[in-house]
């Protein structure tokens, strides 16, 4: 049984009265095994597993947490429990009392919001501060949401920046316009779907007998809501205040420290044997950790008697001779790839580092920087799919059309508006039977509003004639959509690559042939010699034709993975929405991890590297001029240090030949003992 592997200080948790238990649980103490073991304990005393809610960080850690169940009570008993993150847990919940909802991916709705931005244009301006662009403006309003305690979101930007208060009513109007659109498609973001939840639970009650939040100490204001929303009568939160790192998406450090307060006869648990590192790696994490305000005492154990290699020190003259160097290390080492990971505080860490190890042919695999599912080649496939089961999708349309030539994000709005006409509210009957009574689908009224930033003008159509010699269909030919004014002979053969392929479409519906089809379609074909093209050209426009095929190699390459994990699927729309709600958990190929902070958190490696150690890179003093912290940034160097179990190695350098830029020691360095101020030795 689970409780019988838990030792003394673990198994107090896993078996303490219900109520508002939080356990204090640091890097390498058994966290997870201490959840399993309190749900274990919950189902011997007669909780059944639907009345036991698990939130996790990942949907990665709920499905572990579940399978360690499985082991013991069975898959039938397990697969009852529910559990996941605060937004797929969310989405099931309102699925299962049929609230409708067209997820969209986290970035996915910034399409949208530009759009509309875009059509503002602010007259009155500040000589000290410029307004947000659109894509910022998305971004502040996303963490408006998650961090926010109740106030209205002009007053919240005016109490982050001041300046923009003249800015306040045209973002707001913004926001206002963003969120009707949303409403009136049925769309929701990762953001919405906790909103929405917030709100359906002033109404509805799930009667679950206890709530386990997993690294509680991430927990934003918005989750915290969300979760006493749930009116849970006892309360499991595990979790580390020196492993709060995600303050920039708006988690509050405060949701922990102040857990004793918040909650009637609490009761704080802490797990202080460590089985992860050694005793080195431990020391050096300890000594710098305790810089920052002491919430909760860390006097950590070492469980490990096995011997031990003291953490390593690289100090570079020059930027690149340090990734140079450790991928030397590298390939000497006798670590398999997949136990060793390097560390950064910045993605453009990973570029240099990548570039090197590929010098030495040594496989890697990058996760932390873009997504799989978020690229543009993926995300173009994953849009097609949304339409085939919601083809009046105007995000997915966008998302497909604007990437051909001379079109865009405007004027793919444009003809998804003129369809929308011309098909009577169907965007296919406009597409293959408009109608004919329809001459101009894109006439618009005029609109003006000053103070709002709002100006739309009539527009006047184009010809067809330059369609002429396309070899178009008769019935596309007709179509009033070629008549946008703006559109080129290039955008009217991308949109009627698109109508073949819906016409081709319709003739299945099973997740592997349609992601085939769409793969292997002329559309996507000009999409990926674009995406090519526009990766292998460099500063100066010129083209480098072994980059170009590599690039294509890789988009094929990306094709091929989805088709085989659309493989597992027969019902699109779970492959859709499976793709979405874990999308950014997935990750392809084999080799050394080169991993960010963020990225690493929740994992451990043999050997581990922890580069560019710069005092201005890490800690990252840009951020913290925006509102981070020193504090933020010394527990991000505490994450990455405890990631490694056996063999550590920290780097930073003096100078970047390149932007001819030079550097000290990350003062973490300093407070490990590792570097002095008259420290001189460099590789």
């Amino acid at each position: 049984m689970p409780l019988s592997n838990l030792n003394k200080e673990q198994l107090s948790a896993a078996t303490c009265p219900k109520g508002y238990n939080l356990i204090i649980a640091s890097a390498g103490t058994g966290k997870t095994s201490t959840i399993v073991g309190r749900i274990a304990n919950l189902i011997n005393n007669n909780v059944k597993p639907e009345e036991i809610l698990l939130l996790t960080f990942t949907n990665k850690a709920a499905a572990e947490m579940v399978q360690r169940v499985a082991k013991f009570f069975g898959k039938d008993v397990a697969k009852r429990i529910m559990a996941g993150t605060f937004h797929s847990v969310s989405y099931k919940l309102l699925k299962q009392l049929n609230i409708n909802i067209t997820l969209k991916q986290p970035n996915e709705l910034k399409t949208l919001f530009k759009s509309v931005y875009e059509k503002r244009v602010f007259y009155d301006r500040d000589d000290e501060a410029n307004p947000y662009d659109g894509g910022y403006l998305y971004d502040m309003y996303s963490l408006y949401l998650n961090s926010n305690t109740g106030e209205e979101f002009g007053i919240w930007i005016k109490d982050k920046n001041a300046s923009h208060e003249i800015y306040t009513l045209i973002y707001e109007d913004v926001v206002d316009e963003f969120n009707a659109l949303k409403i009136k498609y049925g769309y929701a973001n990762f953001d919405d779907l906790l909103t929405i939840m917030l709100d359906t639970l002033k109404t509805q009650d799930f009667n679950f007998k206890e709530v386990l939040v997993d690294e509680y100490q991430d927990t934003n204001p918005l989750q915290g809501r969300l979760l006493d929303a749930f009116k849970p009568n006892s309360l499991f939160c595990v979790g580390d205040y020196d492993q709060s790192i995600y303050a920039f998406n708006g988690s509050d450090i405060g949701i922990i420290s102040t857990f004793s307060s918040r909650y009637d006869d609490a009761t704080v648990f802490t797990l202080r044997k460590n089985y992860r590192s050694t005793k080195p790696i431990l020391d050096l994490a300890t000594k710098v950790i305790e810089h920052n305000e002491r919430i909760y005492d860390k006097n950590l154990e070492v469980m490990r008697t096995d011997e031990t290699i003291r953490p390593k020190l690289l100090a570079f003259n020059e930027l690149f001779a340090q990734y140079e160097y450790i991928s030397k290390l590298i390939s000497k080492s006798e670590t398999p790839h997949d136990e060793i990971a390097i560390i950064y505080r910045n993605n453009s860490s990973a570029d240099g580092i990548e570039a090197n190890l590929r010098e030495y042919e040594i496989p890697a695999k990058r996760k932390g920087g873009m997504s799989f599912f978020d690229s543009v080649e993926i995300k173009f496939i994953l849009d097609v799919l949304v339409m085939q089961m919601s083809h009046n999708d105007m995000m997915a349309f966008i998302h497909v059309l604007e990437h051909g030539k001379g079109i865009g994000k405007a004027i793919a709005k444009d003809i998804f508006d003129a369809l929308i006409k011309l098909g009577d509210g169907d965007i296919l009957k406009g597409l293959f039977h408009p109608n004919p009574d329809i001459n101009n689908p894109y006439d618009t009224k005029k609109v003006k509003n000053r103070q709002l930033g709002l100006f739309d003008d009539f527009l006047e159509l184009g010809s067809v004639s330059k369609y002429k010699d396309c070899g178009f269909e008769e019935a596309f030919l007709s179509n009033p959509i070629l008549k946008h004014p703006k559109l080129n002979v290039e955008g009217g053969k991308y949109i009627y690559d698109f109508y073949l392929l819906m016409k081709h479409l319709r003739r299945t519906k099973n997740p592997e042939s349609l992601v085939s089809s769409i793969s292997s379609s002329m559309m996507y074909s000009r999409l990926k010699d674009f995406l090519s093209t526009k990766r292998a050209t460099a500063k100066d426009g010129t083209i480098n034709p072994m980059q170009k095929t590599k690039s294509l190699a890789k988009i094929n390459r990306k094709g091929m993975i989805l088709k085989n994990l659309s493989k597992n699927f027969k019902e699109l729309s779970k492959f859709i929405n499976s793709m979405i709600l874990g999308g950014s958990e997935m990750s392809e190929g084999d080799g050394v991890n080169l991993l960010s902070v963020h990225a690493s958190k929740g994992l451990e490696f043999k050997e581990v590297y922890v580069i560019d150690l710069m005092d201005g890179r890490f800690p990252n003093r840009k951020l913290m001029s925006k509102g981070g912290s020193l504090e933020e940034e010394r527990r991000l160097f505490y994450v990455a240090v405890t990631r490694a179990k056996d063999i550590l190695y920290l780097s930073y350098a003096k100078f970047d030949r390149i932007k001819k830029m030079a550097f000290i020691a990350s003062p973490f360095l300093r407070e490990a003992g590792l570097v002095k101020d008259d420290e001189k030795t460099s590789i």
